[in-house]
């Protein structure tokens, strides 16, 4: 099963985001743990160095590309904007040019299990088609981690 495309929603400022719900098996803590621990988010998506606080930057490099053909990204300083720990993360990612990328991720119970809602604000001339496909692939792979099971296929995604 992959995770269904992201639902876009523009706020009253003309904010446009796009927002991915999972729903995991595992403890909100668990998630938490595999979203924020460089070891545990390593295997699905990229590690971090540093120091992390809230408004200080960790080190972050994106090593799953690999497994879609691609290399391994250079490091790149990510800030974080908020963290409170096991729920909610939000973290800015230098995009091209002046513009960043925002990425909100709550941990919620659901059930015996947890929720991630995982929200990317889109930058100018950016639309979540853009961005849907890589994501949907990168949740996957996070739930694959999860369950200790082989990660997807990109060809399926792109």
């Amino acid at each position: 099963m992959t995770t269904p495309p992201a639902e876009v929603r523009t706020d009253p400022e003309g904010t446009t985001t796009a927002i991915w719900r999972r729903e995991y098996p595992d403890p909100v803590e668990d998630v938490w743990a595999a979203i924020t621990e460089s070891e545990r988010l390593g295997r699905w998506i990229g590690t971090w160095t540093g120091e992390p606080r809230v408004g200080g930057t960790v080190s972050f490099t994106m090593t799953g590309e690999v497994d879609a053909g691609g290399e391994v990204d250079a490091p790149t300083d990510v800030r974080i904007l908020a963290c409170e720990e096991p729920r909610h993360l939000a973290v800015e990612f230098p995009a091209d040019g002046d513009q960043s990328w925002y990425l909100d991720l709550t941990v919620e119970p659901h059930g015996s299990g947890a929720v991630l809602v995982f929200a990317q604000r889109l930058v100018d001339g950016q639309t979540s088609a853009d961005v849907d496909a890589g994501w949907r692939w990168y949740l996957d792979r996070l739930g694959a981690s999860l369950r200790g099971t082989p990660m997807p296929d990109w060809t399926a995604y792109a």
